[in-house]
């Protein structure tokens, strides 16, 4: 049972498309729709840990399907836009509001095969100056095991962490330069 025509607004054609393969391939597998939820995410994780991952091929196709679900899924829920300038969807990127980003193509990827150096940049990218920040964010939050280090559940909550405290910084920064400036009367 193929999922249904779905709509999605300022989602590039090249990445819909494997979002839609991911929403069939998922359902057929589980038995159960995602919807674009953090919710569903640990749909998704249980379906990485059945990829073979030993072959490249069928890996390579997994993620780029499953990371176009997850970058949409977070586009959706965090308010992100696309950044794709090329067919590989390993240098597809999503960016969040603030400036942070990331390649969900290869976070996928990392999932599957528990190891972040395949190809692409999974890392989590932002502004020279709010790199430091992000960081010594990162740098406080809890430890995880390698297992949950690697499913897309943890990394989107770490995204959300991070988005929202970048958010936070950019609004304090925002309020003691508007405390600094002498109002004209």
């Amino acid at each position: 049972m193929s999922t249904p025509a779905i709509q999605l607004p300022g989602c590039p054609n090249s990445v819909a498309e494997f979002v839609r393969r991911a929403l069939d391939a998922v359902r057929t597998s589980t038995g159960v729709g995602l919807e674009f939820d953090s919710d569903t995410l640990p749909l998704i994780d249980h379906y990485v840990r059945e990829v073979p991952s030993k072959s490249i091929d069928t890996a390579l196709l997994i993620a780029a399907m499953v990371g176009a679900y997850f970058g949409e899924t977070v586009c959706q829920t965090l308010g992100g836009n696309w950044k794709v300038e090329t067919n590989d969807p390993d240098q597809w990127r999503v960016v969040l509001p603030g400036g942070l980003s990331f390649a969900p193509v290869p976070l996928a990827l990392a999932a599957i095969v528990e190891d972040e150096s395949g190809p692409g940049n999974p890392d989590f990218q932002a502004a020279p100056g709010l790199m430091v920040e992000l960081e010594q964010i990162m740098s406080g939050m809890g430890t995880v095991t390698t297992r949950e280090y690697f499913t897309l559940s943890c990394r989107y909550d770490t995204l959300e962490h991070l988005q929202e405290t970048l958010l936070a910084i950019a609004a304090d920064k925002q309020q003691k330069s508007k405390e600094k400036t002498p109002s004209v009367n």
